[in-house]
């Protein structure tokens, strides 16, 4: 496949009315080369899939398809923003499959971190292929590829786990966002009305909570991982915290340990916190939370989320440490 490269001349997008040029560009880019075809979107809701979702429904309207694949892995309330967003107030048609218990069975057992990414992303292809075989007419492939992903695939890397699809599929790929850097896709973003919650997500792996449900996945300790982390944002966000730490999450390993509550011994998990500035993500460094903060978060996790008796701050840099766990 021949390289994408961004031309030198090419302005940055900083500023709302250069976004707004640029949207006005691609919808006139995306009219053409579509025509009056049909485009099918894999929408995480993600930033890089949002920006294009919203694109494509300015340029095209109802002739995307949306599809929204909840493998269970997701934060609290993210499966309800992106239905909320995109078909109750963008009018898009979107197609929502709630296929938890199916990769949640894929998952039972499964230890390996690399094999659950495996797992995850080759039966989120199934799903998506299930899904794109059940509609009629349609030709294109839309992809929320940003320039970073071109860089370091050297060539066009199929975005959200979409490039596994069958050649027999034979979609033709939109990629309206494949020549900016994320500030400036978040710039769009901003522009098009998308709200500041799906616009500034923090990066989010693609296996999910998957691989910050340490070990072989169980429900319960999964939901006890997506209730913790749900308090930890809101905390973040209540102390103004949200746009000044690059990345935090909770991680629960596959472990238990004693405690005791009302007098009586437990034997439940602890749940690990974790937050790091970065600027490239190749090193990491830890922020200095106010002792306080800590205290309220650790309060409200022990006496809000069933199962957990310890919470336990991740002070670890990157190097030595990995941003995520797995």
């Amino acid at each position: 496949m021949e390289k994408i490269i961004r031309p030198e001349t090419m302005q940055r997008i900083t500023t709302p009315s250069l976004a707004q040029a640029f949207i006005d560009e691609q919808v006139a880019e995306i009219r053409k080369q579509v025509g009056d075809g049909k485009v099918i979107l894999a929408l995480s809701g993600g930033v890089d899939s949002s920006v294009v979702a919203a694109l494509l429904i300015r340029a095209i309207g109802d002739h995307l398809v949306c599809v929204h694949v909840n493998h269970g892995l997701l934060r609290k309330g993210e499966p309800e923003q992106v239905i909320e967003v995109f078909r109750n107030q963008m009018n898009a048609n979107l197609i929502y499959v709630d296929a938890t218990d199916r990769f949640l069975d894929k998952l039972a057992g499964v230890e390996d971190p690399e094999t659950k990414r495996k797992i995850i992303g080759a039966e989120f292809i199934r799903v998506f292929e299930e899904e794109a075989r059940k509609l009629q007419g349609i030709r294109f492939l839309g992809q929320g590829t940003i320039y970073p992903d071109i860089l370091e695939s050297d060539g066009v890397k199929a975005h959200h786990n979409v490039g596994g699809l069958p050649a027999d599929l034979q979609f033709e790929l939109v990629e309206p966002v494949k020549l900016l850097f994320k500030d400036e896709v978040r710039m769009v973003g901003k522009t098009l009305g998308l709200p500041d919650r799906m616009v500034y997500r923090q990066p989010f792996p693609g296996p999910g909570l998957g691989v910050r449900c340490l070990g072989a996945i169980t429900r319960d300790r999964l939901e006890a991982l997506r209730e913790a982390d749900a308090i930890l944002r809101e905390e973040f966000d209540n102390n103004g915290l949200s746009g000044k730490v690059w990345q935090y999450f909770a991680v629960i390993p596959d472990f238990r340990s004693t405690g005791v509550q009302n007098g009586v011994r437990r034997y439940d998990w602890p749940v690990i916190l974790r937050a790091v500035n970065t600027v490239d993500a190749m090193s990491a460094t830890i922020p200095e939370l106010d002792w306080s903060l800590l205290k309220k978060i650790t309060a409200r996790i022990m006496s809000e989320v069933p199962g957990v008796c310890r919470v336990l701050y991740d002070l670890s840099p990157k190097p030595t440490a990995t941003i995520e766990w797995e």
